[in-house]
């Protein structure tokens, strides 16, 4: 394929619809996991394996198998030959054509594997250079993934000032070749538990900027520490982006094992106002970073009553005068006996003072739980029975366990 068919902005979609143009058929652009990253227009002449692929599905598990044994896989992992994948008429699957994507790595011996391109037969055969176009736009396919992997400094430095508020909307929108109108969606992800100070947050960029590529060629990525921040310009569904978080988030958990949180800010009136949406998302994965809530995917207006309390815990825990002193004893007296006095008030206040089912929530007899209630009043001199003072035992509770989780 001539480089010159394509401009020098084009991305993977722009080059799967030139590839099918030029070489005949329908084509999907794929990662190393077989993830659809871009694809072309399908017609009535598209088979089950496609369209199922398209949807995010997996194909069926019988032609994975067959091509496993046909060597296909290990093939494209070993060579940059066009490998010609015939038709299996049981499984309704039609002949494929199919390159890897390769990138040449100083000091490497063997190149890296960036995905591959297959072309699907439609109704009419494959034209005599197919061949010949796949294998240059797999060389067109490397860099653009490679120039999408590595994020250019340049561009990487102004998405980091659009995302923390040092560009104005204006500039960033000419700059970036963004569109300055909304609305847009921001969504933010964060690694969960002890696994985000071992992370490559980098490597996690690359992969999330390329799977939000394969759902909107026009968004860009950012990462800001331990954190990566996706921008959808000019986006309207709201579902939409959740659908495809919420489905990202269980890709990432089942295939890498790597636990993912992620905040969704939409909708963003303009560019100007992306950094306002991305304090938005800190603000809910701050909160969910102390578990709360226990989804995965959330949006502040479904969060607001975990951030604000997570804000007004963090507030308080600021003024060493507003801890009040009488839990000390408490602390200590669970300590000194190796008791659970804490636990239990804390279960009876979620309880809302039902006894029995505290009870049953800590696996006691009720009466053990009436005598624990009446030592934490005796040792800390508060009245469980003043809806003020459990009001503050709680949030004192609760502001004890946030600095043990923290």
């Amino acid at each position: 394929m001539d480089s010159e068919l394509l401009g020098t902005d084009t991305d993977l979609f722009g080059l799967a619809q030139t590839v099918a143009q030029n070489a005949g058929g329908m084509v999907s652009i794929e990662d190393p996991q077989s993830h659809v990253l871009a694809y072309s227009a399908s017609d009535q002449a598209a088979d089950q394996l496609r369209i199922m692929s398209i949807l995010g599905r997996e194909g069926p598990r019988e032609y994975l198998r067959v091509l496993r044994e046909w060597g296909v896989f290990d093939r494209l992992r070993r060579s940059d030959e066009v490998i010609d994948v015939p038709a299996h008429e049981e499984l309704s699957i039609k002949r494929r054509l199919v390159v890897s994507i390769r990138q040449a790595v100083g000091g490497a011996t063997a190149p890296r594997v960036l995905g591959s391109i297959w072309l699907q037969q439609g109704d009419r055969p494959f034209k005599p250079d197919a061949a010949d176009v796949l294998r240059g736009a797999s060389a067109i396919a490397a860099r653009i993934i490679a120039r999408s992997l590595e994020a250019p400094s340049a561009e990487g430095q102004l998405l980091r000032r659009l995302f923390e508020g040092d560009i104005d909307g204006a500039s960033a929108a000419n700059l970036l070749n963004l569109p300055m109108a909304g609305p847009a969606a921001v969504v933010g992800f964060a690694v969960t538990g002890s696994a985000a100070a071992t992370t490559d947050h980098t490597g996690l960029g690359s992969m999330l900027r390329l799977r939000a590529s394969s759902f909107r060629h026009d968004s860009v990525a950012a990462v800001l520490g331990e954190r990566i921040y996706v921008l959808f310009p000019r986006y309207q569904s709201p579902r939409a982006v959740t659908a495809w978080t919420r489905h990202l988030v269980e890709q990432v958990e089942a295939k890498r094992a790597l636990g993912l949180r992620a905040a969704i800010a939409h909708p963003v009136a303009d560019l100007g106002a992306v950094a306002a949406a991305r304090a938005e998302v800190d603000r809910v994965l701050d909160s969910t970073a102390a578990g709360y809530p226990e989804r995965s995917v959330t949006t502040l207006a479904e969060a607001r009553t975990a951030v604000l309390l997570g804000e007004i815990l963090d507030l308080v825990g600021t003024r060493a005068e507003l801890r009040d002193p009488r839990l000390d004893a408490l602390y200590d007296y669970d300590r000194k006996h190796s008791a659970n006095l804490c636990e239990s008030v804390e279960t009876y206040l979620r309880e809302h003072g039902d006894v029995r089912d505290a009870a049953i929530a800590l696996q006691v007899h009720p009466n053990t739980l009436r005598y624990r209630i009446r030592r934490v009043e005796d040792i800390t001199g508060i009245d469980l029975a003043d809806p003020g003072d459990r009001l503050l035992l709680e949030l004192q509770l609760a502001l004890h366990r946030r600095g043990i989780a923290t």
